[in-house]
């Protein structure tokens, strides 16, 4: 069978020559021959098939490293990881589209789906777990449970310097724990965490041996059924909604943005040399961005938030298993505490899991 120039299978695969090269570099779609002289590569017809399954894939904006999965399983299988895809990508969609909807009227003044009284039906019951674990001399990061925020920090720059910065941001933060009008959520996140970010410069400006210190913060704050979410660093935040988990922030890691571009995949992540490498903390000196997001609280939701001394030491799975099987908050805290203890728990490890609850519930009250 005759090969083709890179240049004709671009043209009959849909893609650029430019996604090609891109494609070979990360194994997705090796050439068959490479002229050692001239460095021009050549394809199979037969190729043509993946080719432009990678295409249509990539049309719907999955990342080259879940693509690099997806292509090469047998088609059923193929179909059933695609299948996952989409359903992930459409319940982000659909908490943007929550957004948009309250922002659209929010700013046209028809903020009026919910009666302030609707949304005080609804309540957190939640419980708070947090282990120095089997390896560090200290405790790093802090936490604060309320009846309207959450919050998990976990400090970085060392014997003590890390104990005090996630100590002073919960502490900036923990003024939020009261009532905020929906329509204010983002911004009094946004406000406090810049707060927060002045506290930890003034605190190394007064003290130059705490220089380096620093700190990762994910935290929830809830008016009614609306809920802000502010994040920066490593720390997570998950939704557990209708049986299914969802990862709701994005780690501000080196490795994270490699699996983005598709250079490493998630297993890989588990493992790589670099995993604990930040990209984004809060440490007085750089103003980085937090990620601010907006959520719609739905009776039945569970959220987890949790240092990377969980979701750094126990799988995934194990994780969504407890907090799907587990119905009692203290408890399901408690076990996933014991996962990282049983698998040498080298970090800090700190957990809240927090259930939205109906507050005329006589069992479910917050605490």
């Amino acid at each position: 069978m005759a090969l083709m120039t890179s240049g004709e299978f671009a043209q009959a695969s849909g893609l650029s020559r430019k996604a090609l090269r891109l494609y070979d570099e990360l194994g997705l779609l090796a050439p068959v021959r490479v002229d050692p002289q001239s460095g021009y590569r050549f394809y199979s017809p037969a190729q043509l098939e993946r080719a432009r399954l990678v295409a249509w894939l990539r049309r719907l904006g999955m990342p080259l490293a879940a693509i690099r999965t997806v292509s090469a399983l047998p088609a059923a299988a193929a179909a059933r990881q695609l299948a996952a895809y989409w359903d992930q990508v459409e319940a982000e969609t659909a908490a943007r589209r929550e957004l948009a909807s309250f922002l659209v009227g929010y700013l046209s003044g028809k903020d009026n789906e919910m009666t302030d009284d609707t949304r005080e039906m609804l309540t957190i019951r939640y419980a708070v777990r947090s282990d120095i674990g089997l390896v560090r001399q200290d405790n790093e990061d802090a936490v604060y449970a309320g009846s309207r925020l959450l919050a998990v920090a976990d400090g970085v720059g060392g014997h003590a310097a890390g104990e005090v910065a996630s100590a002073a941001v919960i502490e900036a933060l923990r003024p939020l724990d009261t009532q905020v009008p929906s329509g204010e959520l983002l911004n009094a996140l946004d406000h406090a965490v810049r707060r927060a970010d002045g506290a930890l410069h003034d605190l190394v400006a007064a003290n130059p041996s705490l220089a380096g210190l620093g700190t990762t913060l994910t935290a929830l704050l809830r008016s009614g059924s609306r809920l802000g979410l502010v994040h920066i660093g490593d720390t997570r935040a998950y939704l557990v909604r209708a049986g299914e988990i969802f990862q709701i922030t994005r780690d501000h890691t080196v490795v994270q943005s490699l699996v983005d571009e598709g250079k490493i995949t998630p297993d890989e992540a588990w493992s790589h040399p670099q995993r604990m490498m930040l990209l984004r903390a809060l440490d007085g000196q750089h103003q980085h961005e937090p990620d601010l997001q907006f959520h719609e609280a739905r009776a039945g939701d569970r959220y987890l938030l949790s240092s990377d001394g969980l979701h750094a030491t126990v799988p995934a799975g194990e994780v969504a298993r407890v907090l799907l099987a587990v119905a009692d908050p203290e408890q399901a805290a408690a076990e996933l505490i014991t996962l990282a203890i049983d698998r040498g728990a080298p970090d800090n490890v700190t957990c809240i899991v927090a259930d939205i609850v109906a507050a005329s519930d006589p069992v479910t009250m917050a605490r």
